[in-house]
């Protein structure tokens, strides 16, 4: 039998040591062998043994063929978990053919027996006995599949066959749906080398396309499982009727299914008893301030010089280090260019890409030093450059200076996430489950690809669809462009400004970077022409079309190298970890040297940006810290969903983490960096998605498994490094002085396809996303997840609706036009685990929500 600790079947070759080894889940110690014998394609016997041309041509002795053996160990059905088991036995008892009291001189007499009681039970089935036998025997009458049970032999060593039956079975293309028969033939017969003493034969044909739980083996498995138990056997040799056969294995299904019930909450009860929040909680103080941050502080601070150390040494660990680090630079600097722009446009220019990338800088490095849990990545996100928004607003509307309002807000957003660490309201997130983490994931997919498809839309919107290129007063693009160039600037593009043009990141154009001169009133202005038509430049939004799609091929391309069967294997997990970086390198080159007379629009950057500028709360009235006291805590509250749910990503027991979590410490530590920046209005970072995620998976060794043609990632072994964090942090750091050279080399399109290409590898994984793709997907091609096995199939697409529809609310205030209805989007996000844990129950069982949402 296979390893009870894993969650799916698996087939594998055994060897020796293997069968010798006790199982823990049967006390006879009984195991599967699954018997393959393949002879040229395994079915019409027209292979190398059956040429017999061949044969004689080449001097070989008639009647010699080569027979390929291959035997598999899969694991015993378990009866409580597996739904489709009690389900195999029901539908296949129903319409099943037993036969009692047998006479057959061999297998192939009593097969032909079977197979022609199943026809005359059934003469609608589509069953025909010549194909049937070609499908279950070799030219030589050798069986090509079958089940058996093995004994380990303690006395001899090795393994022991339980000869007492067999289990035979064959997949058939023009066969309607499953058949099982059954056979207790009058005495003991000799069947074969293995198969001494068989009295009972199970045959199960099952049609080619079938789905992956009802397949040729699934369901031998079931009355495999049954037939294991001595004592069961010895109750069917003595029954009487048939209709007493059928009701034993019935009743039979059903003790097996409360047997492996109570095992399975067991085993449930006493993996769940200590988690991350309630450890060490019967041995803590009694006072409830700060038990939180001391629990979190001892279980880390033992691991931290070991944090540093495991960034140096180990297999393989300078490569995928470096690799992470260059991640984790182009992974943030990007979108920090791009944040840093809108936040400038949206804040007349009082928080620019200085400031961010800043921002970035110092609560990366704090954090990769003073963090409890340094996987976890800082980012500025697109809800904050939203309240920054709505924080510039009502500035405005009452007057208010935006620095010292935005200060304010900062200030009681940290104070909130202090309070919260000190009293430890992060153990909430001990009801978050995995439902609500890949919600929240995917609805960060949809917001990153939202940005990158509107900034696309807007290009073509200015660019490609405008009056000029529809009308007869369209110009060269060149010409026009040379001739209103009258005062060259330094820019980057408010690109993601609702009311000014979307262009493409800057360029190399013509001098344009040779000065740094700032217009403002000009540069982001559409280039008209003499009539006052806006320009027609449609090579601009091809082109920024053929960037962004280029970057996100080409690092898919490249993360999905290790696929593939080009180079060493060595070489394509390079090429895979340095996916990012290549990408936007190779694509930048195309689109600012190769493209370069197509003239991109520039961005705006001001090279003279204030930064350290304590702002001026003490002009604040009294009632403007109130009304920042209200916007603080319901920023905090997405601090702390958005913080907590991307350290419970990281932490994940799929990342096979073992240095342990720090929830509330982490929290304290984003605080106290908040806390810093918002004194001189800098902009505000937290944990990001899907960026914390990608860091632990750079950082991992990933093993590939295949199962029933489907591959499965399993990560083998994570660094747990402060190493990465903090160089690649350094680096954008240094960033500030690469503006405008030579970060304008990267055009705008290219930073559009990161996006993309970060929203659609966090889809890695996601099994919200799985699922979602079974309803578009044939039954016969399911994967053979565990769901898939335990759980009906009606209520795995039942509880992936109820997931769809609290992602839609999500999307609904999440991406609502009204900027204050955005404010929502943190209660709802609170709203999640309270769903989940009373009114999701409702509909789904318990035991099935177990399989579906728990790690």
């Amino acid at each position: 039998m296979g390893n009870p600790e894993e969650e799916e079947t698996t087939l594998d070759i055994p060897t020796q040591e293997e069968y010798l080894g006790e199982d823990e889940d049967n006390e006879a110690e009984v195991d599967f062998k699954l018997v393959d014998n393949d002879e040229g394609d395994g079915k019409n016997g027209s292979g190398i043994a059956n040429n017999n041309n061949f044969s004689r041509s080449a001097g070989f002795v008639d009647n010699t063929s080569l027979l390929h053996c291959q035997y598999d160990r899969v694991e015993m059905k378990n009866f409580h978990a597996e739904v489709r088991a009690q389900r195999d036995v029901d539908l296949a008892l129903s319409s099943s053919v037993v036969l009692l009291d047998l006479h057959a001189q061999g297998l192939e007499q009593i097969i032909t027996a079977m197979l022609n009681a199943v026809i005359s039970a059934q003469p609608s089935s589509g069953l025909n006995v010549t194909t049937a036998r070609n499908a279950i025997f070799t030219s030589e009458n050798v069986l090509t599949r079958a089940i058996q049970g093995t004994v380990a032999s303690v006395d001899m060593g090795g393994v022991d066959y339980d000869q007492a039956w067999i289990c035979v079975m064959a997949e058939l293309p023009g066969l309607k749906e499953r058949h099982v028969a059954f056979a207790r033939l009058h005495h003991p017969s000799n069947l074969g080398p293995t198969c001494q003493e068989v009295q009972l034969v199970i045959l199960v044909v099952t049609p080619s396309k079938e789905k992956a739980t009802k397949s040729t083996l699934e369901t031998a498995r079931t009355f495999s499982t049954l037939f294991t138990d001595l004592a069961f056997r010895h109750q069917l040799i003595s029954t009487t009727s048939k209709d007493a056969f059928r009701q034993m294995l019935r009743e039979k299904a059903a003790q097996m299914a409360r047997e492996h019930g109570g095992s399975d909450q067991r085993n449930h009860s006493t993996q769940l008893t200590m988690t991350v929040f309630d450890e060490d909680d019967s041995t803590a103080s009694r006072c409830i301030v700060g038990r939180s941050l001391i629990g979190d502080l001892k279980r880390r601070l033992p691991h931290y010089w070991s944090d540093y150390k495991d960034g140096f040494t180990g297999p393989k660990t300078p490569h995928k280090v470096t690799a992470a680090i260059f991640f984790l630079y182009f992974a943030c600097v990007l979108p920090n260019l791009a944040f840093g722009m809108l936040n400038s446009d949206n804040t007349a220019g009082a928080i620019g890409v200085k400031k961010i990338l800043f921002s970035q800088m110092f609560g990366g490095i704090a954090f990769a030093l003073f963090g409890g849990q340094p996987l976890i990545v800082l980012l500025t996100t697109a809800p904050l450059a939203l309240y920054t928004k709505i924080i510039f607003s009502i500035s405005e509307d009452f007057g208010l200076d935006f620095r010292a309002f935005f200060a304010c807000v900062g200030l009681w957003n940290a104070g909130f996430l202090v309070l919260y660490s000190l009293f430890g309201v992060s153990r909430l997130m001990k009801w978050s489950s995995r439902s609500t983490e890949e919600i929240f994931s995917l609805f960060i997919t949809f917001a990153f690809s939202a940005d990158a498809i509107k900034d696309c839309l807007k290009d073509f919107n200015t660019n490609y669809h405008t009056e000029a290129c529809h009308s007869d007063h369209s110009f060269n693009a060149s010409t026009t462009t040379s001739s209103s160039n009258s005062t060259p600037t330094t820019t980057i593009s408010t690109v993601l400004s609702s009311t000014l043009p979307i262009g493409a990141a800057y360029n190399i154009a013509n001098g344009l970077l040779n000065s740094s001169t700032l217009d403002t009133s000009t540069s982001a202005l559409p280039i008209t022409d003499k009539n006052g038509l806006q320009e027609c430049m449609r090579e601009n939004s091809i082109l920024f079309l053929l960037l962004m799609l280029g970057t996100v091929w080409a690092g898919l391309t490249l993360f999905n190298f290790t696929k593939t069967p080009f180079l060493t294997a060595g070489k394509r997990e390079i090429l895979a970890d340095y996916a990012l970086p290549l990408s936007v390198l190779l694509v930048s080159f195309f689109g600012s040297y190769v493209f370069r007379d197509v003239k991109l629009k520039p961005f705006e950057y001001d090279p003279n940006e204030a930064m350290f500028e304590v702002a001026p709360m003490t002009s604040l009235p009294a009632g403007a810290v109130i009304a920042a006291a209200g916007l603080g805590f319901s920023l905090s509250l997405l601090f702390f969903m958005d913080q907590n749910i991307s350290s419970a990503l990281v932490n994940t027991p799929n990342n096979k983490l073992q240095k342990g979590a720090a929830y509330h410490w982490d929290l304290f530590t984003v605080a106290v960096i908040n806390g810093f920046l918002s004194i001189f209005a800098f902009p505000w970072v937290h944990a990001a998605l899907p960026h914390s995620p990608l860091h632990v998976r750079a950082l991992a060794d990933v093993e590939e498994r295949v199962e029933q043609g489907h591959v499965q990632q399993i990560v083998v072994h994570v660094r747990e490094t402060r190493v990465s964090g903090i160089v690649s942090h350094v680096m954008i750091g240094l960033s500030m002085f690469l503006l405008p050279r030579p970060l304008t080399y990267i055009p705008r399109p290219v930073l559009d396809g990161l996006f993309l290409y970060v929203a659609i590898t966090a889809l890695y994984g996601n099994q919200l996303f799985d699922r979602v793709m079974l309803l578009f997907t044939e039954q016969a091609a399911y994967p053979p997840n565990h769901y898939i096995r335990r759980v009906p199939q009606r209520k795995i697409h039942a509880f992936t609706g109820l997931q769809l529809l609290q992602l839609l609310v999500l999307c609904v205030f999440g991406f609502s036009p009204y900027p204050y209805m955005k404010m929502v989007f943190p209660v709802l996000l609170m709203f999640l685990m309270p769903i989940r844990h009373r009114l999701v129950p409702r509909v789904i069982e318990s035991r099935y929500l177990q399989t579906l949402d728990g790690h």
